[in-house]
C-alpha cells in the first residue's frame, strides 16, 4: 500500500509542478502583452492612430495638413485605421502565445479565438468618395413676388373709455367713520 500511496503522491505533485509552470507561461505571456502597441497610418502619413494590446486607442495624431479636407473624411480615416490596428492583435497574441504558452494548448486557442472574434479583420479599403458639390446657405428671407398693392397703413386700434361711475353719498363714508377731508 505505501507504494500506492507514494505514487498518488507524486501524481499530485506533477500535476502541482505542471498547473504550476503553465501559470508562469500564461503571466509570462500576459505581461507581454501588457507592452504591446499598434500603430497604423494614413498613406499620405497624415493621421496615426495607437491602440494597445486591449484595443483601446492611445494615441491619435493627426496632422495641420488634413485641415483642407472633409472632417467627414477624416473621421472615417482615422476610425478605419483604429479597425486596422486592432485586427493586428489577435496576430500579436498568438505570436506572444507560442513564445510563451505553446498554440497546443486548448485554452490558448480559445484566447486567440475570442481575440478573433472581438477584433476582426478591418474592412477593405474603399475608394474616396469624390467631394460633394459646394452648397451655399443663405440667410434672409426667400425671393417672392411683390404683392400687387400695397394697403394703405392702418392706425392702431383706440382704447375704449373707461367708463366712470358716479359718485354716492355712501363712497365718503368708509369705515373709518368719515371722509377725511373734513
Amino acid at each position: 500500500m505505501p507504494d500506492n500511496v507514494d505514487a498518488s503522491e507524486r501524481m499530485v505533485d506533477n500535476w502541482t509542478k505542471q498547473i504550476q509552470e503553465t501559470a508562469a507561461r500564461y503571466q509570462a505571456m500576459a505581461a507581454r502583452m501588457q507592452g504591446q502597441t499598434v500603430t497604423e497610418r494614413s498613406k499620405d502619413n497624415t493621421i496615426e492612430v495607437t491602440v494597445d494590446s486591449k484595443g483601446l486607442l492611445k494615441n491619435l495624431v493627426i496632422s495641420e495638413a488634413v485641415s483642407g479636407k472633409r472632417m467627414a473624411e477624416v473621421s472615417a480615416q482615422v476610425m478605419r485605421l483604429v479597425q486596422l490596428a486592432q485586427s493586428r492583435i489577435p496576430e500579436l497574441l498568438q505570436q506572444a502565445m507560442a513564445e510563451t504558452v505553446g498554440t497546443t494548448d486548448e485554452t490558448a486557442n480559445r484566447v486567440i479565438t475570442e481575440a478573433q472574434s472581438t477584433f476582426p479583420e478591418a474592412p477593405p479599403e474603399e475608394d474616396p468618395a469624390p467631394p460633394e458639390p459646394e452648397r451655399h446657405h443663405r440667410f434672409g428671407p426667400e425671393e417672392e413676388e411683390p404683392p400687387a398693392q400695397a394697403a394703405p397703413p392702418q392706425s392702431p386700434p383706440q382704447p375704449k373709455p373707461i367708463p366712470r361711475r358716479r359718485r354716492t353719498r355712501d363712497d365718503d363714508d368708509d369705515d373709518f367713520g368719515g371722509s377725511i377731508l373734513s
